[in-house]
């Protein structure tokens, strides 16, 4: 019997960018449990509209907006958490961006968007969050929005995949700096494989290269056509972080595959594969 509704039950969830996809599937689901839900995003109507779908399926939250590319909304948002409810259960660091477009085309301020949102945004939601939450003497659960692509490369997805390279490590440090500090916080890299979310939207992101959106349609139709509905793997996600796991995936089969490319690539010491999804996207 999953364990999610025993552990979170009554607690408060603190979602960022909640407003939509992953964010706002955990904040759904944090809300289904009994949790008192805190969803911020950058885009206050997006946050209201999880807010209003946790309420009418009985649940409690608030809106709060929060740009987390800017480390001082964290420290505000971990303040008025506080102040509000004095505890912390559930922390997940999630708002995030994809970036399209090779490395040399994709503009200064897309790419610093790209680190300040989906690195930045994680390590400071920690640091905002964790003195806090050490203070209130209470138990409480990490969980850093990593992915499939932290184990690989993909070309054009340069800024993405920088940033989700260096959140699993980030994790993986957090993790044993809490094990040596016999801190009763739990830390877990949350590893979506391929789920339908409109990170790849049709519409392209701010400030991508004009010649970025072949690419991004084909991952948009792809995640549409095969990816895991967006519900289910964020029940899987908790019901994983309940457990006191580490390693918290989507499709663990797919991470499987992702873990043995990686650990094969860095053994054998071989230049990077092309993956093949890259070549159809090329030749599209």
């Amino acid at each position: 019997m999953a364990l999610d509704k025993d552990v979170f039950a009554g607690g408060v969830a603190v979602v960022t960018g909640a407003g939509s996809g992953i964010g706002a599937g955990l904040a759904r689901r944090a809300g289904a449990l009994g949790m008192t839900v805190v969803v911020t995003d950058i885009n206050e109507a997006a946050a209201a509209e999880t807010v209003a779908a946790i309420k009418a399926a009985g649940g409690k939250a608030e809106a709060e907006k929060v740009d987390v590319s800017i480390p001082e909304e964290l420290d505000r948002l971990a303040e008025l958490v506080f102040a509000r409810h004095g505890e912390v259960r559930l922390l997940i660091n999630n708002a995030g961006i994809e970036t399209v477009g090779y490395t040399w085309e994709v503009p200064t301020a897309r790419w610093e968007a790209a680190l300040n949102i989906n690195l930045h945004g994680v390590i400071h939601g920690v640091r905002a969050f964790v003195p806090r939450i050490i203070a209130s003497g209470q138990e409480a659960w990490i969980g850093n929005l990593s992915s499939v692509g932290a184990f690989g490369q993909m070309p054009a997805q340069t800024a993405y995949i920088v940033t989700k390279h260096a959140v699993q490590a980030f994790s993986e440090c957090l993790y044993l700096e809490m094990e040596l500090k016999k801190l009763p916080i739990h830390v877990s890299a949350i590893i979506p494989g391929m789920m339908r979310t409109n990170i790849f939207n049709a519409e392209g992101g701010e400030g991508e290269p004009a010649n970025a959106s072949g690419h991004r349609r084909a991952m948009f139709e792809m995640m549409r056509d095969y990816g895991m509905d967006l519900d289910e793997g964020c029940r899987l996600f908790l019901e994983q972080m309940a457990e006191n796991r580490f390693w918290v995936h989507s499709q663990p089969e797919m991470s499987e595959q992702a873990l043995g490319s990686r650990i094969r690539f860095m053994q054998e010491q071989t230049p990077p594969v092309m993956p093949d999804i890259a070549r159809q996207i090329a030749a599209d």
